[in-house]
């Protein structure tokens, strides 16, 4: 890719482009399906741990990536796409493969909403279904 997508991505959130950060979104960009911090440090064997979680902690408090807790024990990560602004209503569902462990973002599949008792207010939803990806579910039906 570009490397002026790269820059108007962090330009878009405010972040400072330096050589590592715009190595570490080019490889977040890589993936496919969300990621992990091992999945990154592996892919980045070359870079010190501590400067890849600082960047992703940049990267999110500045919503150029989200987290999700898909109860694997490890969180996962995905880039987020420029009108995102990470607010519920920006929300996605995700998907966890319970076969090959894969986090799978559904952008087109906007999270239900719920109402809230009076007084209460939301400032996250965690929506993530559990199953067999395309992949998996294919290999399996085959056995």
């Amino acid at each position: 890719m570009d490397e002026k997508l790269y820059l108007k991505k962090l330009a878009l959130r405010e972040i400072k482009p330096t050589a590592i950060r715009l190595l570490i979104l080019k490889t977040m960009m890589q993936h496919k399906e969300a990621f992990s911090l091992l999945d990154l440090e592996n892919d980045l064997d070359t870079v010190d741990k501590s400067t890849i979680y600082r960047t992703i902690t940049l990267f999110l408090t500045h919503h150029l990536i989200h987290a999700i807790d898909d109860g694997s024990g490890s969180l996962k990560y995905a880039v987020c796409s420029n009108d995102c602004n990470c607010e519920v209503d920006d929300l996605h569902t995700h998907f966890y493969c319970e076969k090959c462990h894969r986090t799978f973002c559904l952008k087109s599949i906007h999270i239900p909403m719920v109402t809230l008792p009076q007084g209460f207010t939301v400032n996250s939803v965690n929506y993530v279904l559990k199953g067999l990806c395309a992949d998996c579910a294919g290999r399996h039906s085959l056995k």
